[in-house]
């Protein structure tokens, strides 16, 4: 087991100097020299309650920014799925290498083979299901999750003539 950190007066002035200008735990730790935990012991046992709110602030700007990427790739994938859609009615050049002469042979056709439209139809379906697994996330899910357990109520015969839309 390493020895235990070697705490003096010198640092409860610099923990009490670096609490007061406003640092973070994480911030006051790496000047200091230890871990978190250590700061967070000496701070409560100083009696001293560091100001949280830019850390509130920074917490909600990046979740915020995260909801913003989020629908910006919800967008993305919507585009993704129609570009993969207009694919299923377009032309498409099927090729194949092969023979004793090592040849190599093309076609156009007017739309993709059967197999290629089905895998372009599954892309289209992920392309759609995830973003709207997107949007799901972003609107916290009640509606779904009502929506559930109303059905859930129906197959086992419970009815409630309560309102429960949101």
């Amino acid at each position: 087991m390493p020895a235990p950190f070697p705490w003096t007066d010198a640092l409860d002035q610099q923990l009490r100097d670096l609490a007061a200008a406003g640092r973070s735990v994480r911030d006051i730790a790496a000047d200091i020299g230890t871990t978190k935990s250590t700061i967070d012991r000496r701070l409560k046992h100083l009696g001293i309650s560091l100001d949280r709110s830019s850390t509130e602030a920074a917490t909600k700007a990046n979740m915020a920014d995260a909801k913003s990427r989020r629908a910006a790739l919800q967008l993305a994938l919507l585009e993704d799925a129609e570009r993969l859609r207009a694919q299923m009615w377009s032309s498409a050049v099927v090729f194949n290498f092969g023979g004793k002469d090592n040849t190599y042979e093309e076609r156009t056709l007017d739309k993709p083979p059967f197999a290629d439209q089905l895998k372009i139809m599954q892309a289209t379906g992920i392309a759609i299901d995830r973003s709207l697994k997107l949007d799901l996330h972003d609107s916290g899910g009640s509606t779904t999750v009502i929506g559930l357990l109303q059905q859930t109520a129906a197959a086992l015969g419970i009815h409630d003539d309560a309102d429960t839309q949101p």
